[in-house]
């Protein structure tokens, strides 16, 4: 980390967290933050669900909710970038405060409630977005939608023509009863809807699911053999938690989903149980407490094709991209592999 970046967050770290997040995008508007460009190699790239990336290290959902950092964020070192969670109509999300630093943990809680400019704005954001980037969208559901199943769907089919990839999200933990949507019957419904909208398109994007790390080994059972039969081409393992065993903090006890190095176990555990119940049939994004080369490395052999950060680059800044990428890279020499793809799954 440069020292120009290190006083960039002891900066940020003095306001209040939703308000620091904001002057980072705009800060990257401005170009004031580290621009790499494209990270690769031989042994970092790589290809799954219809998808060539220059290196398997993405940007998770909710950094740059409302799609308006993509240029500068293409360059920041990300083999691929994820924008949203979007929804149909414009929403304010939850009350404020509702986002909190937990600096003893290393960890965030945010309960925001996909707030968000809604699916036109953005797909107009999307319209502009770099050709030579990978970009995909979390698509959400309206707090007060009487068809939260219909939202999806329709969030795709109006943003889809400028989309890689798009992502379900059932399984956000700030939207009442929204992960009610897991259960094995409510997703098959769900995702056969949005299969029917993805099949419709033009030119068909990889659709991915994204799951929690709080389900039980049967829930997760049950999630892969939806997946399996649903069409859909991957998964995304996994969302923020609601568990809060063995934290530090003050903020601890506020309400909303945990993320950050507290994560880091409870996630790869589920990665790991959801790529045995696939057997390794359905690629997954590992996601949850990723902060150095070691914990991306950990992610792809317990079965992630790629990793997504968010949380970390509160405590570590953009420079922390391409160290993990570059990272991976020495890694993934070191034991003699000669792609990511060789090292996926092997330590199950």
């Amino acid at each position: 980390m440069s020292m120009f970046e290190q006083a960039g967050l002891q900066l940020l770290h003095r306001f209040d967290p939703e308000t620091a997040h904001g002057l980072a995008i705009k800060a990257l508007q401005l170009g004031l933050t580290p621009s790499v460009g494209t990270v690769t190699s031989p042994r970092l790239r790589t290809s799954f669900a219809g998808l060539t990336l220059p290196n398997p290290v993405g940007l998770a959902a909710g950094f740059d909710k409302n799609a308006t950092a993509l240029r500068p964020l293409s360059r920041a070192g990300f083999g691929f970038i994820e924008v949203g969670a979007a929804t149909p109509r414009p929403q304010p999300g939850n009350p404020k405060p509702r986002l909190f630093r937990l600096t003893e943990d290393r960890a965030v809680i945010n309960r925001f409630g996909f707030n968000n400019d809604g699916m036109k704005v953005i797909a107009t954001r999307l319209e502009q977005r770099p050709s030579d980037a990978i970009i995909g969208l979390n698509l959400g559901a309206n707090k007060d939608s009487e068809n939260r199943a219909g939202d999806f769907a329709t969030v795709l089919a109006t943003c889809a023509a400028h989309l890689d990839f798009a992502t379900v999200n059932v399984s956000s933990p700030n939207t009442e009863k929204l992960r009610d949507l897991q259960g094995k019957e409510a997703l098959a419904a769900l995702l056969a809807g949005v299969m029917d909208t993805r099949n419709a398109l033009d030119c068909p994007i990889p659709i991915f699911l994204k799951i929690a790390p709080d389900l039980s080994e049967a829930e997760i059972t049950d999630v892969a053999e939806v997946a399996l039969t649903s069409g859909i081409d991957g998964l995304i393992a996994t969302n923020t938690t609601l568990d809060r065993a063995g934290l530090a903090s003050l903020h601890a006890p506020e309400k909303g989903g945990l993320s950050g190095r507290p994560l880091f176990e409870k996630s790869t555990r589920v990665l790991a149980q959801l790529f045995r119940a696939t057997e390794g049939r359905l690629p997954i994004i590992g996601v949850g407490g990723i902060s150095s080369p070691e914990d991306a490395y950990t992610k792809i052999k317990a079965g992630a094709s790629a990793v997504q950060l968010y949380s970390a680059l509160t405590y570590e800044g953009l420079s922390l991209v391409p160290k993990i990428a570059n990272g991976l890279d020495a890694l993934l020499k070191r034991d003699g592999f000669n792609t990511v793809a060789e090292a996926v799954g092997s330590a199950t």
